[in-house]
């Protein structure tokens, strides 16, 4: 596995170059938007890399609460921090689309909102695994990760159900994305796709490693105060 991270680390570079030159150069220019709409190449992917990041969660913390599976919460630690970071990215680059397009930065409507609300209770989670550290923590945040997937299919629904100032689906039935400019939305997609995929990999593999010091130290600590321990006996009975 070690051999293959960095050739597939080569291939998501290659992806998201290419995706890249597909969505900057190879797409035509939307007519009403201008150059600034090619900023959504590079936004929607970033959320469905970022949702499918928090199913990744979801399941994991599943995983823990029925097995207690140590890998399955290191994974759920893994996804959810990954997919805190394309959320972020959506949070960053919507307000930069909607401002010449809108003429506003943000508006509270259902699809923003729900999407806030989404990136803040995952950073709460990270933050109750980065300063919590009782026994019940794992359990914690594994409740807290079920809590939030269940606002993922609101962020994804809401502007279908709801009348929201963000544009309407353009993929599936009734989008209104132009065909030529679905080959460089699909590239971008699959090459974000492998980036966060690679990028959960990598914090995975950090956060075992992490794990099996913290354990060696601990081993360690005690080890020498049983020694200690040891010794003053030995010294009390001597005298």
């Amino acid at each position: 596995m070690k051999r293959a991270f960095p050739i597939l680390a080569a291939v998501t570079a290659l992806l998201l170059a290419y995706g890249f030159y597909l969505g900057q150069f190879v797409a035509p220019t939307e007519r009403t938007m201008g150059e600034v709409q090619r900023i959504f190449y590079f936004h929607a992917p970033s959320g469905w890399t970022a949702f499918w990041l928090f199913f990744v969660n979801l399941a994991a913390s599943v995983v823990y609460l029925v097995r207690r599976n140590l890998k399955a919460d290191a994974l759920a630690v893994a996804a959810a921090e990954t997919g805190v970071v394309f959320c972020t990215v959506v949070l960053v680059t919507g307000p930069i689309w909607a401002r010449p397009v809108w003429g506003i930065w943000w508006t509270w409507d259902i699809r923003l909102t729900s999407t806030l609300v989404l990136w803040l209770i995952y950073v709460s989670y990270l933050l109750l695994r980065r300063f919590s550290e009782g026994a019940q923590t794992p359990v914690l945040a594994a409740v807290l990760a079920i809590f939030g997937a269940l606002d993922v299919p609101l962020v994804y629904f809401s502007i279908w159900f709801f009348r929201t100032q963000h544009p309407q689906p353009v993929i599936g039935n009734g989008g209104s994305l132009d065909p030529s400019m679905r080959p460089a939305f699909w590239m971008n997609v699959l090459a974000f796709s492998c980036f966060g995929a690679l990028l959960c990999w990598a914090r995975y593999r950090l956060e075992l490693m992490q794990r099996q010091v913290h354990d060696a130290q601990a081993l360690e600590a005690l080890m020498d105060d049983t020694t200690e321990s040891v010794k003053s006996v030995r010294g009390r009975a001597a005298s």
